[in-house]
């Protein structure tokens, strides 16, 4: 078919999920499993996340997760989606993802995803009234929902504890956008502090790991990631409701560099496919459930069972929590997918899409995968 014609790519992200009566061994097991098939069903990337203190997501050490990945497969790239830049140094990132890049020369991805600052913007939010929410709409088909305030995980506990468990006592987040300089610099071999002083990243100078920018909002990820020439990967998956303006922004801020000479933009989406709409539904279920385990400060639950999901009380509150993402997650048959995630390309502009699924059973999630790469076209 035409280049015109052809779907744009899918990767994959993966959580390394941990499911009720399961144990996080085995959810590294199964993503070891996935990440094999997904190379074999033609994916472009597998991506893992960067979740702390969560019992449902055994991805807290991307890094490492993203080694053991690259050991058992041999072309599909792999990467992190994103390295929480509020709980590293810059050095720290370079050095881990250079090893990673001349261990596996051409197939690692470093995405940074810009933590400490939301963090500490979430917790002056917290102390203030939650802003007004625009209602839904429908863009070029596609959902945009009223957005969700963080400032509701702001004002849990946890959400304190997590980000002092995360930094040395008294440490102070840099700035996203020089952490990002730095890290650039760094594996460029061109690294020199303010002070006039160059230092060099051991294994990290001279290394190819791709480097992208996640963000979920106009704010200063897009903006950075458009500044620097740097692909960029909106969250429709975590964010819908601000999708747009994401790509929007980085597209008025793009500046041509010697990676890219136009914007490059990757769109996340949460997906479940099965042969039919009813039975894709129902394996959809436990998302709202582990959602609001999620936005209620506790953490991501163990991957709900449905026996679990069934005697849930939910109440008006509790739906009012999770809408947005339950609304907008693809949930069908292969071909119903398969148009949401078109409709989701045309809406975006996207050139790339990047799929997220979570399912009690393993099997379940790895034919999601199958079936929407053979009616993609990847397969």
């Amino acid at each position: 078919m035409p280049d015109s014609e052809r779907p744009v790519p899918l990767s994959i992200l993966d959580l390394a999920p941990v499911v009720e009566g399961s144990t996080p061994a085995e959810a590294l097991r199964h993503t070891l499993d996935l990440a094999r098939r997904a190379e074999d069903l033609g994916y472009l990337r597998y991506w893992v996340a960067e979740h702390h203190f969560a019992p449902g997501v055994a991805s807290s050490s991307p890094a490492v997760l993203i080694a053991a990945i690259a050991s058992v497969t041999s072309r599909i790239r792999v990467g992190a989606g994103a390295v929480q830049l509020g709980h590293q140094t810059a050095a720290a990132v370079a050095e881990a993802f250079g090893m990673l890049s001349w261990l596996y020369p051409g197939r690692i991805d470093l995405g940074l995803g810009r933590s400490g600052q939301k963090r500490e913007e979430a917790a002056r939010e917290g102390a203030a009234p939650p802003p007004a929410s625009a209602p839904p709409r429908t863009v070029h088909g596609l959902l945009i929902p009223g957005r969700f305030s963080i400032a509701q995980l702001a004002r849990s506990p946890r959400f304190a504890l997590q980000g002092e468990l995360l930094q040395q006592p008294g440490a102070r987040t840099p700035d996203f956008g020089e952490q990002v300089t730095d890290i650039l610099a760094f594996l460029g071999g061109t690294y020199v502090s303010p002070g006039g002083l160059s230092a060099e990243a051991v294994p990290g100078t001279g290394a190819d790991a791709q480097v992208w920018i996640l963000g979920s909002s106009a704010g200063q990820s897009a903006r950075v990631a458009g500044a620097l020439g740097r692909p960029f990967a909106a969250n429709y998956h975590v964010s819908p409701a601000t999708v747009l303006e994401a790509v929007e922004a980085y597209r008025a801020t793009f500046r041509p560099s010697a990676v890219l000479a136009a914007p490059h933009v990757q769109v996340s989406a949460d997906v479940v496919v099965a042969p039919t709409d009813a039975e894709a539904r129902e394996l959809a279920l436990g998302y709202g459930l582990w959602v609001r385990s999620i936005r209620s400060g506790a953490g991501a639950m163990l991957f709900p069972s449905p026996a679990s999901v069934a005697a849930y009380p939910w109440t008006d509150e509790d739906r009012a929590l999770v809408a947005d993402r339950v609304d907008t997650q693809f949930a069908g048959s292969p071909a119903t997918v398969a148009k949401h995630l078109r409709v989701l390309q045309d809406a975006t502009g996207a050139d790339e899409l990047l799929v997220t699924t979570i399912t009690h059973s393993h099997e379940d999630r790895v034919r999601s995968f199958e079936l929407l790469a053979r009616e993609w076209g990847q397969a």
